[in-house]
């Protein structure tokens, strides 16, 4: 479901990586995404340019680049969700009633498979690698 801001999927997951679950080490958010550093780091500056994301040294270990999620950051973020959340719900009226019920009945099966694939449901993320090499 397309959405705001012109992110591709990456940028996407990690702005909202960083809104659910606060600042983190440029390492842990390149290795969480499967990308490499030198890819985190061309992205990371890329949304620092956006004003979406700042970095700054860890007070720990100057050598270490924390990397935090900004305000407006956080509002894209809220805006895509909301953004995805009509788009689907466009989608699922054009479904008839037993089509909407069977999707509903299907959503822990989902919620299930999404935790035994340790995935965050919200994420969005189709191109994270699920058990069995399913994507």
């Amino acid at each position: 479901l397309a959405t705001t801001g012109g992110l591709g999927l990456t940028a996407a997951s990690v702005l909202t990586r960083l809104d659910l679950d606060g600042p983190q080490r440029l390492t842990d958010l390149a290795a969480s995404e499967g990308v490499s550093q030198p890819s985190m780091t061309q992205l990371v500056s890329r949304l620092e340019r956006e004003d979406l994301v700042q970095r700054a040294p860890s007070p720990e270990d100057g050598r270490v680049v924390i990397v935090t999620v900004t305000g407006a950051g956080r509002n894209l973020v809220a805006e895509r969700r909301l953004e995805r959340a009509a788009a689907l719900e466009a989608l699922l009226n054009e479904l008839d009633l037993d089509e909407q019920a069977a999707i509903s009945r299907a959503l822990p099966a989902f919620a299930r498979l999404a935790d035994l694939a340790n995935v965050p449901a919200v994420s969005g993320r189709a191109d994270r690698p699920r058990p069995g090499g399913v994507r």
